[in-house]
């Protein structure tokens, strides 16, 4: 079937039958759905390039300003260390951690969709609160409503493009979420190039502009269709069928529909979703995607070298221009990354992504450790060929990760969960999300400035932790359906001694159904030749 979805490499089930075709339905679905990252990503850049602008540190944050001046052109790491500042740039994300379980209420009780259009009306009005902020109080609050619309956003943008999706190029489909928050912190990076001449006000531009993006995905968001999985679910039978015919381009989608219909019939048979996160028939999704898999997307350091990126840069003695136009650069990687990531996910797979990638970073952060270990500190100006190898080593860094924990980070957590959990699972991988995001954004500089190069030695560690979890703990993805990943764990060398204890394993029931049909087969004897 050219062009289709049939085949592959499902463990079971009827991944084999299912069919289909890239459809103009499915595309504009997929670039409309994607677009809920930008509103995460242009924060992420905003933020970053604001906390670092004369203007706006003037008005709010005046002794952060004198001290970032005393040192102009000397290298300080504690220029920055100022636990208001850093609130500034975490409030949001630990609102996002709480409005995220809302979130998850309104994902399964009125769908995806719906999630993804509260997000954008809460960022708008995030935006409008702090382009009028006229004191610190007002920027808090203004970051809060930003933090309750990336919540809602990051909860369902992630589900809606894995279901959506067909399994053999899920990957690359969920990537578009990376993809566009990269871009979106590209594009807030060469803003705040610009605004950042605009005196004294242009601050207020960068951050004002935030409404653009949500405007944009509430308007779109009107019509995306609602993914077949969800309406499933949610007992629209009909609707569910007209849509996933209409986004698979044909009328044979008896066998992916019936699988929904399974997987929704199981879903409404478990109670208490949150609680059934807890059972050992489940564990594996709690360690691997609830818990393990976000609380190390952000101890990676990426997060904090994208929030302080010109903070750094200035605080390592460039500039304020010269900072700034080394985000961009820095950016530009992230968006390489993304691209790469999503052309060679479905055939690469996760696992080689994660461990590849592992190993680049883990080196690019010994770099820079070292760098600043011999070079940085001792209120010396940095030489032109040292800066160059340090922005050079950060990139080596960023576009790593922005093929691998960067989007995996999102993609894996959202394949694992099973349909009766997936919206509540994804609530608390956003939670996670966001609170290690938020405690490494508030804790970051007063690292830096405490402990120097040492933080970065840190971080290097810690991504050596995380590539072994994901070396003995993670099992590969990539071509399997989404309703059967479950089956994964079955034949995962750890996994399966731990899921199997639970007598309520849907697994148990597989293998019953597979030894009555093998007994039922083995008594039809065939009719002797001889007679």
């Amino acid at each position: 079937m050219a062009g289709g979805f049939g085949g592959g490499e499902a463990v079971a089930g009827r991944a084999e039958q299912y069919e289909g075709k890239i459809t103009g339905y499915f595309i504009l679905a997929c670039i409309v759905g994607s677009f809920g990252g930008s509103l995460f990503g242009y924060d992420l850049g905003v933020s970053s390039g604001v906390t670092s602008m004369d203007d706006f540190l003037l008005k709010f944050f005046p002794d952060v300003y004198a001290r970032k001046h005393a040192h102009l052109r000397e290298t300080d790491y504690c220029k920055y260390d100022n636990q208001v500042l850093t609130l500034f740039t975490s409030s949001l994300y630990f609102a996002g951690l709480v409005s995220t379980f809302g979130a998850s209420y309104v994902t399964k009780r009125h769908g995806r969709r719906a999630s993804i259009m509260v997000g954008a009306v809460s960022f708008f009005l995030g935006g409008a609160v702090n382009a009028a902020a006229q004191n610190v109080a007002m920027l808090i609050v203004g970051r809060v409503l930003l933090g309750a619309g990336i919540g809602f956003g990051n909860q369902a943008v992630p589900l809606y493009l894995s279901e959506i999706a067909p399994y053999k190029i899920r990957g690359a489909v969920n990537q578009l979420f990376q993809l566009t928050t990269c871009l979106g912190i590209l594009v807030a990076d060469v803003i705040n190039y610009f605004t950042d001449r605009i005196h004294p006000w242009g601050w207020r531009l960068s951050l004002g502009l935030a409404m653009g993006p949500a405007t944009a995905i509430f308007v779109g968001a009107l019509f995306l269709p609602e993914t077949p999985n969800s309406l499933v679910e949610r007992g629209k039978l009909e609707e569910a069928r007209r849509v996933l015919e209409k986004v698979r381009g044909t009328h044979k989608v008896d066998a992916e529909f019936e699988d929904l219909k399974e997987a929704s019939e199981a879903a409404r048979a478990v109670k208490g979703t949150f609680r059934n996160l807890l059972a050992v028939r489940n564990r594996p999704q709690l360690i691997i995607g609830a818990l393990g898999i976000p609380a190390f997307q952000q101890l990676s350091g990426m997060n904090s070298i994208l929030f302080y990126s010109p903070v750094i840069f200035q605080s390592l003695g460039f500039g304020s221009s010269a900072a700034l136009y080394s985000s961009i650069i820095t950016g530009s990687m992230l968006v390489a990354g993304a691209l790469i990531s999503m052309v060679v996910v479905d055939r690469l797979g996760r696992r080689f992504l994660f461990i590849e990638a592992g190993i680049q970073m883990i080196v690019s952060m010994v770099v820079v450790a070292v760098i600043l270990a011999l070079k940085f500190g001792h209120g010396e100006e940095i030489s032109k060929g040292v800066g160059t190898v340090l922005v050079v080593a950060i990139c080596m860094f960023v576009v790593a990760y922005g093929w691998s924990w960067g989007p995996l980070g999102w993609l894996v957590p959202s394949e694992l969960f099973p349909l009766e959990m997936r919206s509540a699972g994804q609530s608390v991988v956003v939670c996670v999300n966001l609170f290690w995001t938020a405690a490494v954004a508030q804790c970051f500089l007063a690292a830096m400035c405490h402990l120097r190069w040492g933080v970065f030695v840190l971080f290097a560690a810690l991504i050596v932790v995380m590539s072994v979890f994901v070396i003995l703990l993670l099992p590969e993805t990539k071509q399997v359906p989404i309703e059967e990943i479950w089956m994964l764990f079955d034949k995962h060398w750890y996994w399966k001694r731990v899921v199997t204890k639970d007598p309520k394993y849907q697994g148990h029931t597989r293998h019953q159904r597979q030894e009555m049909a093998a007994a039922s087969a083995s008594t039809v004897k065939p009719v002797s030749s001889d007679a």
